[in-house]
């Protein structure tokens, strides 16, 4: 990837496909290419899983727009596939399948697949899209200056814009949304917190007795006051983070003290770690002109926890919008839009169950005072890892 940073500039790579290639699929192909090269000289085509899965289910080869360009495959100036990029890697432009909607006809279930799948065959597969831009879609976020999250084992916060901003350090990675078009872009800039509901799994599994559960250590974490007396938790123990330009910071325990921390104060201190990191997120999507007046996540990870929702809303001034959705069924919605089942959009969602909304506290300082020692413990670990 770097090699090929080299080739085109790092510029040119940012203004033509929002990113330097990285970890993504064009460099790990080249990988193939030089490391296996008795596998490549088979290849065919290459696919992304889901045109692979869709494929293997109907026979018929396609991708996307928003699937190139999750591979780093998409250039957004030319509008087309990322030939340069492709040619300083040395892969032929042809070996990707013909380009199609997100929203249309990728071919019908065969009669194979639907032996094996236990379904009709003649079924149509009318939508496809990866995980962060299906889970934006199934939280009905499509349009500039909206924003979605999820909290997982890895934090993502996904905001959309109409205008082609990268971030010069490459800490945000641009993508062409499900809703992308020429003549309308919608891309969505995206931003990983490698360690985040990892941490708090690790808090369960290895310091909570073995018959706490997650509403348990919330019930105790309660008890601690905001800012969990002075102790930090950074959660950036699971790999090299995109967000301080691929380094591996790795997760640590600041300001411990024996005499006056207790179980409680680490789970409270875990939690705000992880809501800290995301508000740090958002101070990077802001330094390029993004800024989210909402924020849409589902009721399956870390937001169920309040502490964690209301930190972020209280520091971020925003309202948190909590919906009762899954990717799965963001997906269903997504094959009815692509099949006209729906009409329209507001169709497809307009019994979307809203499980709660939290709203920004009034009285923010004790927040912003916790945030600004927590980030000054992180900026010392950064300075000292430099």
């Amino acid at each position: 990837a770097q090699d090929a940073v080299n080739q085109l500039g790092r510029d040119y790579c940012l203004e033509h496909y929002l990113n330097t290639p990285g970890n993504f699929t064009a460099s790990k192909l080249k990988w193939v290419k030089d490391n296996e090269p008795d596998i490549f000289d088979q290849v065919a085509y290459a696919m992304l899983p889901g045109d692979f899965i869709s494929y293997k289910i109907t026979g018929q080869l396609s991708t996307t727009i928003s699937g190139l360009s999750e591979g780093i495959l998409w250039d957004f100036e030319k509008d087309w596939k990322a030939i340069e990029l492709l040619n300083a890697l040395g892969i032929d432009e042809n070996l990707w399948p013909e380009v199609a909607s997100v929203f249309g006809n990728h071919g019908w279930v065969n009669n194979e697949a639907a032996q094996q799948l236990g379904l009709h065959a003649g079924i149509p597969v009318s939508y496809k899209a990866g995980d962060q831009p299906n889970n934006a879609m199934s939280l009905n976020v499509f349009d500039p200056n909206e924003a979605a999250a999820t909290g997982g084992t890895s934090g993502v916060i996904y905001a959309i814009t109409d205008k082609k901003v990268y971030d010069p350090q490459s800490r945000i990675n641009g993508f062409a949304h499900v809703n992308h078009n020429i003549e309308g872009p919608r891309i969505g800039q995206l931003l990983c917190i490698n360690g985040a509901g990892i941490q708090y799994a690790w808090m369960k599994k290895n310091v909570a007795p073995t018959d706490m559960d997650y509403n348990a250590m919330e019930a105790a974490a309660q008890s601690i006051p905001v800012g969990s007396d002075g102790l930090h938790i950074l959660p950036f123990g699971n790999g090299a983070e995109r967000i301080f330009e691929n380094r591996n910071v790795g997760s640590h325990i600041l300001n411990l003290d024996f005499n006056r921390h207790t179980q409680a104060h680490l789970f409270k201190a875990a939690l705000e770690g992880i809501a800290f990191a995301f508000v740090y997120g958002f101070d990077i999507l802001k330094s390029i002109g993004i800024n989210p007046e909402l924020l849409h996540v589902g009721n399956d990870n870390l937001f169920r926890s309040r502490h964690f929702s209301n930190c972020i809303s209280t520091l971020l001034g925003i309202p948190i919008k909590v919906i009762a959705t899954t990717g799965a069924t963001g997906a269903a919605l997504g094959s009815g839009l692509g099949l006209g089942h729906y009409r329209s959009r507001e169709e497809a969602f307009q019994k979307q169950n809203i499980v709660e909304t939290f709203q920004p506290e009034t009285s923010i300082d004790t927040y912003q005072e916790a945030y600004h020692a927590w980030k000054q413990d992180l900026e010392k670990i950064l300075n000292t890892n430099t």
